[in-house]
């Protein structure tokens, strides 16, 4: 038995927020592959805005060369490409990794993710699946200065509420994506645990941080790799996405908190808490709005709706 995988026989590692989350699953499937458990990584179909320009995620009739694994689930392979011939980063980690990576399409809601999910654990023979949000806004209230991509990490939080398989979540990289400060994460945190719900936690070793540094190599991101710098000793502010998001590197980004979700949603994860009944991807956005939570696909239309600047 391990001590945050528990009696788990086969972990699928998905990267819940879209872009390059998927490289905080690795960090969970390497550390599964440790234990001796076979491990699988996936993502979701939702990246950013300089890579994919047409707002939200990709519905899986938008996306070639990917093979179907269940309902609203494919394996994306090396060549897997989305509208104009963009790579998602699951098509990049797929040529690290050698092999085909998990990519989820949000678009039906918490219910039919959970069933997605469920199908593609048991036929890649994974009992548990490791829901991994990179930075910790996962766990926002709603009304932290800095939130700007709730909605997808809601969803698939949410999902777990409906899932047969067994379900952990993990904060990998606090506060690393510039949306939850650090402190606003730890916080969320102790407020998990004050609900039975922390886990544990894990630090990034010197070999997977070798080992990451090298994916970050091919796979885009900007947020993971804060949380390698973090592992090798930077300190103090920085910033990613282009200056505008602050991030404060210490140690603490190094840090890998797994947790329970249903503890998470019965407490920090209010967001995932509300949307858990959504019956879709725009039912869930139209909840968020009405409680006054801007969206990373609100903001994406907005954008998408703007004038090209002069």
């Amino acid at each position: 038995m391990h001590p945050l995988f528990g009696h788990a026989h086969g972990v699928l590692a998905v990267g819940i927020g879209g872009g390059g989350d998927v490289v905080g699953a690795l960090a969970v499937a390497e550390l599964a592959a440790a234990a001796g458990l076979p491990a699988r990584v996936g993502g979701v179909t939702w990246e950013r805005r300089p890579i994919d320009p047409l707002p939200g995620p990709r519905r899986l009739d938008e996306i070639e060369g990917a093979d179907p694994l269940a309902d609203g689930v494919v394996l994306a392979g090396q060549g897997t490409r989305g509208p104009g011939g963009f790579l998602f980063a699951e098509s990049n980690m797929a040529r690290v990794l050698g092999e085909p990576v998990v990519l989820v399409d949000p678009h039906g809601g918490p219910r039919a993710v959970a069933a997605g999910l469920d199908a593609a654990a048991e036929r890649l023979r994974c009992d548990l699946v490791a829901l991994v949000d990179v930075g910790g806004d996962v766990l926002g209230h709603g009304d932290e200065p800095g939130l700007a991509s709730p909605l997808c990490d809601a969803v698939m939080l949410a999902a777990s509420a409906h899932m047969r398989t067994r379900t952990v979540g993990a904060v990998f990289g606090p506060g690393c994506d510039g949306e939850l400060t650090p402190d606003e994460v730890l916080e969320r945190v102790a407020e998990v645990a004050r609900a039975g719900g922390l886990l544990g936690a894990w630090g990034l070793t010197p070999d997977v941080t070798t080992r990451l540094e090298a994916v970050v190599q091919t796979v885009p991101t900007e947020a993971s790799a804060q949380a390698l710098r973090c592992a090798r000793g930077e300190y103090g502010a920085s910033a990613i996405r282009g200056g505008r998001r602050p991030v404060q590197l210490s140690p603490v980004g190094a840090v890998t908190f797994f947790f329970d979700p249903a503890a998470a949603m019965a407490s920090a994860a209010r967001l995932a808490t509300a949307v858990a009944e959504a019956g879709s991807l725009e039912e869930a956005q139209a909840t968020l709005a009405a409680r006054g939570v801007r969206t990373e696909l609100q903001w994406e239309r907005d954008a998408a709706a703007a004038p090209p600047a002069a």
